[in-house]
């Protein structure tokens, strides 16, 4: 006998994980299932969790700082304990340095102006009076290790950053998956781990289940891709690529986890810093280790691979991110034991995310998520919930986009923004800056 459900999610990392919460407290018998066996050990495992309302779109920042007050009232959010214990939020601040690259922030700050989002412009002076272990030196424009002006400065100093105080990380991403798995349990979902998808069943001119490892079918009304980096193959099982304007596709990333500097209590006195002038972002992790991320410049490699079949082992790229930060943080060591995480990026063709229907009913899509939308997880499960519910009660999303309102900011976003039929957003990054 098939099991019956009235949506499948497919995906257990922190957004699937969200939406199964929420359509579970909407009242759905909802099903996640996920090919490895614990809730976020994908590329949510190895996301730096960021919590920052920095980005290069007016609704992206709105969201990204709405999803600053999930976090400081998780609990909250999610109702139930967790044997596991509970993620922390360290609400650090995030200092970005200005840089020709970034336009000095001047598009950022006009964005947060439009969204009343407090930020603190700091003249260098100010930066190294809060982080004397920086360096004042520009070094633009970002090298490779073999160019021979790696390392220099160019004679000028920046300009100074701007530091906003709705921001931080989260200590724990997986451990956040596992938290909202729980919840989802407590409001009547169910999770399946260890099981693969195999096949999008169709019937009657829509999306009718999923078939799973083994050949058994699950049956629901309801599909909802949040693959992450599988997300292309999924589509591919569903046959929905045809009605999209914007694709996603894996791409291979690499953070270097490294000891502070001797004598520098970085948990305590560092904080999440980016820095697009050597293009590297960091931020403390446990034990005083720092996590050191890049912000993807135009002349390093992007590698693009088959999710299924990718190199994990650590390339050039991880010593070439240390050194980044290495002129920014002079006092910074390079260890020769190599420490980290080799990941996957869902990316989007202008890393903005897909939140939407398809062209098959009952088949949705919370995917290119490309490195930024950790924060946005709990927001996203609302809003995929009130879109799902919305299609599937008759409203027409393609024509009239469904509106979602930000509680916390009073603000009210159309998730038109996210669709699959959009063009290319110009006023992207193009960057895992978002």
């Amino acid at each position: 006998m098939k099991e019956s459900y009235d949506a499948i999610i497919i995906g257990a990392g922190v957004i699937g994980a969200a939406i199964t919460l929420e359509l579970a407290r909407k009242g759905l018998k909802s099903i996640c299932v996920d090919k490895v066996g614990e809730a976020g050990h994908g590329s949510t495992a190895g996301s730096c969790a960021l919590i920052r309302p920095f980005y290069s779109t007016l609704d992206g920042a709105a969201i990204a700082w709405e999803s600053h007050y999930y976090w400081l009232k998780w609990a909250e959010h999610l109702g139930v304990e967790d044997e596991r214990g509970l993620i922390r939020y360290v609400n650090c601040g995030n200092l970005v340095f200005k840089s020709e690259l970034n336009n000095n922030m001047v598009p950022v700050m006009s964005i947060l102006d439009q969204l009343g989002c407090p930020y603190d412009e700091l003249s260098m002076d100010e930066v190294v009076a809060r982080y004397p272990f920086v360096s004042r030196s520009s070094f633009a424009p970002v090298r490779k290790l073999d160019d021979p002006d790696f390392g220099s400065p160019n004679g000028e100093e920046l300009d100074g950053a701007v530091f906003f105080p709705h921001g931080g990380y989260v200590t724990d991403p997986a451990l956040s998956a596992h938290n909202l798995l729980r919840a989802a349990e407590a409001a009547g979902a169910t999770f399946r781990l260890n099981t693969k998808v195999t096949a999008i069943c169709k019937a009657q001119g829509r999306v009718s289940g999923v078939k799973i490892d083994g050949g058994q079918e699950i049956v629901a009304p309801v599909v909802v891709n949040v693959a992450g980096p599988h997300s292309f193959k999924i589509n591919a099982m569903a046959g929905v690529e045809d009605d999209m304007a914007i694709k996603t596709r894996a791409l291979r990333h690499e953070v270097a986890h490294v000891p502070s500097p001797i004598g520098l209590d970085f948990e305590t006195h560092g904080g999440h810093l980016s820095d697009s002038d050597t293009s590297v972002y960091c931020r403390p992790e446990s034990g005083n280790h720092i996590l050191i991320g890049s912000e993807d410049p135009e002349c390093d490699e992007r590698i693009w691979v088959d999710p299924d079949d990718f190199d994990r082992s650590f390339s050039n790229q991880w010593q070439l991110q240390v050194m980044r930060l290495a002129q920014r943080i002079p006092e910074l060591k390079i260890p020769t034991k190599l420490k980290g995480v080799v990941e996957l990026y869902d990316v989007s063709d202008d890393w903005i995310p897909i939140y939407d229907k398809s062209g098959l009913p009952g088949f949705y899509m919370a995917i290119g998520t490309s490195g930024n939308q950790f924060k946005n997880a709990p927001i996203v499960g609302e809003m995929m919930a009130d879109l799902i519910t919305a299609c599937e009660t008759g409203h027409d999303h393609d024509a009239n986009p469904v509106t979602f309102h930000l509680k916390n900011i009073d603000r009210t976003i159309s998730m038109g923004f996210y669709s699959r039929k959009r063009e290319v957003n110009q006023q992207s990054s193009f960057s895992v800056r978002g």
